[in-house]
Parts: C-alpha cells; structure tokens; sequence
C-alpha cells in the first residue's frame, strides 16, 4: 500500500468544451490508483485555470464543490501555458509527494501515469510520457514537430524526441525546478537539465475529443523561439559565420569585376546590383532579429516580474 499523495495538474485555457469529459475521466483514474494502492488517499487533480474567457472557471468551481479529490487554482490572468503549469507545480509541492502534468484534453493518454508510478516507486524521480509515433496528427503538424525537435537538437537544446509536458516529477524534483527564475520558461529543456533519474513510459496519443487545439502555428513559433533564445546562443555565432561567408562572396565579386574590367568588359546589371542590395539588407534585419530576441528576453529577466498572480485557491 502506497501512502504517497499523487497530484495531477491540469492547465486549463477555454476548456469548457472537453472539462466534464476530462474531469470524469481522470477521478475514475485517480479513485482506481488509490484503490489498487498505486497512490495515497490524499491524492487530487488541481485544474489550474488560466485566465479562460469561457465557463472552464465555472465548472472547476462545480467538481471542487462535489468532489473529494478536486481542487481548483484560479490565476488573475492569462499568463500562458508554462506559467500556468508552472503555478500548479509550485502549488501542489507543498502537500504532494509527486506530481503529473498533463493537457486538458486528454490526448496524452491517462492509462500511461500508473505506468509511471510504478517508475516512480522503482526510485525515478522524473518519467517522461513519450508517444511512440504521431499517425494521429495531419501531415503539416507531424512534419513541423520532427523539424522542432532536430531544430532544436542542432542547436544544443537538450530535450525528449516525442515528449511534450506529459510528465511525472517527484517532489524534490519539482523544488529544484522552482529554483530555476527564469520568465522565459521552456519547461521541456528545463527539466532534463536537472539530472535526476529518468525514464520514459511510451504511448499513442488520441484524437481531440472536443474544442479546438490551443496552439496553433503563431503560438508554436513563439513556443520554438522561446526554447532555443532560454537555453542556446548557437545563433549568435550563427551570424558571425554568416557574415564571414558574404565577406568571402563579396571578395569573389570583387575578382570577379577586376578580371572584367581588365578584359575591356565593362560591369553592368543594375537588376543583379540591386538584388544583391535587397539580399543583404534582408540577411542584416534577420540578424538584427536574432539579437533583439535575446536583448528582449535579458530585457524581460531583468525586470524579475512574478510570472503569475493567484486570485483563488479552492480546497
């Protein structure tokens, strides 16, 4: 018989669509668990609500008011998705013995975190949820995730292929990741930088049961900028190769028109003077880019802001 209080932290952002469905599923799991032993008669789901528009707030307040083992996190605004499972981690460490994240439509597959309790017992203090493939996702979505994770491999990230922020931590675990300050978060390249011991539990994600993906491609470009500017500088020196390279072209250039104008043939091409203009002008703003991402996130660490603000906490 485990004695160990398991909380599994749900963000929450305009879910009222997938919450009933979500909340019965995931109390029949936990009543399970702690009926085969596999967690402590104290463990609960907290929702964290992160600054929905809809009714989420509402029913989170109704399965409190009904359920033994639901508590409720209500952030005064919206403060994104890391910050919010952030703010359910940091809550939930001080009367839980581990903890689970996971998204609030279900689609990391709940079956999995037994799984990982096991683990958890077997002495590992963080197991990662990774999906064995992605036939469930449309060709352009599977296409950019191999392309996220390789991109950021190449950059010196140090990630899980496959894993998003379905995860379990241990309590310890979870105190050293709130060591780190960072407003920047990018929880997928901070938690293997802890160095505790790992394992994976492998699954099949599932097919949205309701509402719409609250990540589409704006937010997964942002999401990709935030993890390679928080934990490599490879683009920096990406651009001094860069300008190494056009250095080196335009010496070729530059041959190349001496030779011509020995030989009695005058330069000519405004068209191909002008696209080289327009080329690195381009090449110079893209740069200019890269380095004021990181001058704004230095920016936005420096000014040490509370990454959120709880306006509710229900027991």
């Amino acid at each position: 018989m485990d004695n160990s209080t398991l909380a599994i932290v749900v963000p929450c952002y305009n879910e009222e669509e997938v919450l009933p469905q979500t909340n019965e599923r995931l109390c029949s799991l936990l009543d399970g668990m702690m009926r085969d032993g596999l967690a402590g008669q104290g463990s609960y789901i907290l929702y964290v609500n992160d600054g929905s528009r809809d009714s989420t707030w509402q029913l989170i307040e109704k399965y409190c008011s009904i359920g033994a083992h639901v508590r409720g996190l209500k952030l005064a605004g919206n403060v994104g998705h890391q910050n919010a499972l952030m703010a359910g981690l940091d809550t939930a460490r001080a009367d839980a013995d581990v903890t689970v994240s996971i998204d609030a439509d279900l689609q990391d597959d709940i079956n999995a975190i037994p799984e990982m309790m096991k683990k958890y017992h077997d002495g590992c203090d963080i197991v990662y949820g990774v999906r064995r493939k992605r036939t469930t996702d449309t060709f352009f979505k599977r296409t950019s995730a191999q392309m996220f994770y390789r991109f950021m491999t190449s950059m010196g990230v140090k990630s899980v292929y496959n894993h998003a922020d379905f995860r379990l931590m241990s309590r310890r675990a979870v105190d050293a990741l709130c060591q780190y300050e960072e407003r920047n978060l990018f929880l997928r390249g901070l938690v293997p930088l802890l160095g505790y011991k790992t394992d994976s539990v492998y699954y099949d994600r599932l097919e949205r049961p309701a509402g719409e993906s609250k990540y589409p491609l704006s937010k997964m470009l942002s999401f990709a900028i935030d993890g390679v500017t928080s934990f490599s500088v490879k683009p920096l020196r990406l651009i001094f190769d860069m300008g190494l390279i056009f250095i080196l072209i335009s010496l070729v250039i530059l041959v190349y028109v001496i030779v011509a104008l020995c030989q009695g043939r005058g330069v000519q091409g405004w068209a191909s003077l002008m696209l080289s203009i327009w080329f690195v002008g381009g090449c110079v703003l893209i740069c200019l880019s890269i380095i004021a991402a990181y001058i704004g996130r230095i920016y936005t660490e420096e000014k040490h802001r509370p990454r959120y603000n709880i306006e509710k906490y229900l027991k």
